[in-house]
C-alpha cells in the first residue's frame, strides 16, 4: 500500500550529514531530490522482491560454476523465467554478456536482502557477508516456495527504503567523484551503484514527476 513519503529535505539533510561523516564529497546544492513533498511511496509486492532476489542468486551461482542445465532447470521448475530479463537469460543459456558485470550483482542482492528484512544493515563502508544461507539452497534443490516458507521475510517499511535510496543516490555521486582517491571503506563505486539499482527498483513512487514503475533493466542510474 502506498504511503506518504518522508520529508525530502529532512532526509537529504541527514544523508548529506552521513556523507560528511564518511569524508566524502557532497553533491551540489541543486542535486535533484528523489521525490517531492506530497508524493507517495510503496515497495513492490513481497513475492516480486523475493523472485528478483532468487533470480540474482541463481545468476551469481552460475557465474561461480553452477552447471547451466541446473540453473535453467531450477528457474523453469520454480516458474521464475517470466521475471528473468533478456540479458540474464542470454547469459545463463548462451553465456552472452560480461561475466564480471553479473558478478557485481552480489551487492544488488545484498540490498534486496536488506529490503526484505533478511539482513540487519546495509553499511556504506562494508560488504554484506554470508548471503548464501539466506537464499534458496540450490545444492539441495530447495524450491522457491520452500525457501519463502523457511525465511519468512519481513520487508522494511517503504519510507525507510526510500531514505536508504536517497542515501545511495548521494553516495553514487560522491563515489564517482572520488576519481582514484582513497575509498572510505571496503566497497567501491560499483558496489554502491549495484545497491542503488536494487533500491531504485524496490521502491516505487507516485506523484506528478514519476512515471509507472519500470522493469529491472529499465532502472535509471544517472546522477543528474
Amino acid at each position: 500500500m502506498a504511503v506518504p513519503v518522508p520529508d525530502p529535505l529532512a532526509v537529504r539533510a541527514a544523508n548529506l550529514a552521513e556523507l560528511e561523516r564518511l569524508g566524502l564529497p557532497l553533491p551540489p546544492e541543486n542535486y535533484p531530490l528523489v521525490w517531492d513533498d506530497g508524493d507517495q511511496v510503496q515497495l513492490r509486492p513481497t513475492v516480486d522482491l523475493e523472485r528478483r532476489a532468487a533470480i540474482l542468486h541463481v545468476i551469481l551461482e552460475f557465474t561461480f560454476g553452477m552447471p547451466r542445465e541446473e540453473a535453467v532447470a531450477w528457474l523453469e521448475g520454480n516458474d521464475l523465467t517470466p521475471d528473468v530479463t533478456d540479458p540474464e537469460w542470454a547469459f545463463i543459456t548462451e553465456d552472452m554478456g560480461d561475466r564480471r558485470s553479473f558478478i557485481l550483482h552480489f551487492d544488488a542482492l545484498a540490498a534486496l536482502t536488506w529490503v526484505l528484512g533478511l539482513t540487519p544493515e546495509l553499511d556504506p563502508l562494508e560488504p554484506v557477508h554470508n548471503l548464501t544461507h539466506l537464499m534458496p539452497d540450490l545444492m539441495q534443490r530447495e524450491s522457491f516456495a520452500d525457501w519463502r516458507a523457511r525465511m519468512l521475510p519481513a520487508p522494511r517499511d517503504a519510507p525507510t527504503v526510500a531514505a536508504m535510496l536517497d542515501l545511495h543516490y548521494c553516495l553514487d555521486w560522491a563515489y564517482l567523484k572520488l576519481e582514484g582517491s582513497p575509498l572510505p571503506g571496503s566497497i567501491d563505486a560499483n558496489a554502491i551503484g549495484q545497491r542503488r539499482w536494487a533500491l531504485e527498483w524496490s521502491a516505487t513512487f507516485t506523484g506528478p514527476h514519476h512515471g509507472p514503475p519500470g522493469g529491472w533493466e529499465e532502472v535509471d542510474l544517472s546522477t543528474s
